[in-house]
This record gives structure tokens, sequence and C-alpha cells, in this order.
């Protein structure tokens, strides 16, 4: 049985953590201080110090509870019975959407490359992110839905041109244009990349090179 004071200690540290989301959501990292995320906790600093070793950490913290959500969310799209096309696609969508909910274009896309460091992002984009969509597309590829193309590759294609695509969405003046944009340009690029009923799920053959000394020795 979890012993009282550890559910105390979680429970704690999640109260921060919400307290952390809703400010850097609405203040952002630079006009979020300590004591703010503390006192609508309504703890002490001390217990705040007592989970986090600072600022950053709160932050990475928070960063990992808004990808962890939606990563939740996406996988329950993409893991559902159906159609694999179709979940994929709907998986798809619901990404580009998530861009315009405040914490995810906020702390996600806005704040987390400069509070952590680019590469620090991008590792951690990775581990939520990429997983998920490299499988996907390995599904579809198994099960003839699109092209037998290398599968890491398609991956950080698709991968960076989705990471662009919610940099487009978060730097908007309109935001909900852009994302209806960038979702049509995203679906539209994977349809590119399906297999026709026409042309089943193989690889076109490679090209036959002739051997030119037999060709020779054919015409001797």
């Amino acid at each position: 049985m979890r012993s009282r004071r550890l559910e105390y200690s979680e429970s704690t540290r999640q109260a921060l953590v919400d307290s952390a989301v809703e400010l850097f959501t609405k203040r952002g990292y630079a006009g979020t201080s300590l004591d703010e995320v503390a006192k609508r906790a309504r703890l002490t600093k001390g217990a705040l110090y007592h989970h986090f070793s600072g600022k950053q950490a709160l932050f990475e913290a928070a960063f990992d509870s808004v990808e962890n959500a939606f990563m939740r969310k996406l996988t329950e799209i993409v893991s559902a019975p159906g159609d694999p096309w179709d979940t994929a696609i709907a998986g798809l969508r619901a990404y580009v959407r998530v861009c315009l909910e405040a914490p995810y274009q906020r702390i996600v896309i806005h704040e987390a490359p400069v509070v952590m460091g680019w590469e620090r992002w991008r590792e951690a984009e990775e581990h939520f992110s990429y997983g998920l969509l490299r499988s996907t597309i390995e599904v579809l590829v198994e099960s003839g839905e699109l092209a037998q193309l290398p599968v890491e590759t398609m991956s950080r294609l698709l991968f960076g041109a989705l990471s662009a695509g919610a940099s487009t969405i978060a730097g908007s003046s309109d935001p909900r244009k852009a994302s209806a944009e960038v979702e049509r340009t995203i679906v539209r690029v994977v349809e590119g990349l399906r297999v026709r009923p026409d042309e089943g799920a193989r690889a076109p053959a490679e090209p036959v090179r002739e051997d030119r000394r037999s060709s020779r020795s054919r015409r001797r």
C-alpha cells in the first residue's frame, strides 16, 4: 500500500506543476516568479524547493506535463480500432489542432527552445512525438497504405514538416487560419505518399544493368 506521506508528496508536486503550467502559459518564463507559483498552489516556497532545484527544473516539469497530456490524447486516437489510414490522418489532424491550445503553444513551442536550449528541446520533442509518428508510419507501410520507402527517412521528413507547421501556427497573427492551412498541406503531402489501388504496395523494381562484356560477346 502507498503511504500517505508519498501520496501527499506527489499531490504537492502535481499542484506546483499545475500552477506552473497555468502561470507559464499566461506570463511566460521570464514573467513568472517562483513565489507566484507557490502562492497559486497554496504552498510555501520551501515546499517548492523540496521538489525542484529551481525555476528551470520547474519549467521542464511543466513542459513534460503538457507533452504527456498531449501524447495521451494522440496515442488514444492513433491506437483506436479501425482503418489504419483513417486513424493516422485523425492523429495528424489532432496534432495540428493541439498547436492552437494555449499551454502547448506557449510552453512547448514558444518558451521551451529558449529556456531548455535548442538541443535539449529537440531531444525532448523526439522523446515525446517522434516515436509515435515513426510507429504510425511503420504500420501504414506494413499495411500497404504508404509506399515502401525507408521508414526512418519518411518519419524524419514528416516530423520536420510537423515541427515547422507548429512554429508557423504559433508565430502567426491568425493562428486558426494558419492551423487550417498547415493541416490541409500536411494531409496533402501524406496523401501524396499513399499507394494507389492499382499500384499495390510493392516498391518499383531496380533497373536491370546489362553486362557490357556479355553484350559484346552476343554481338560477335
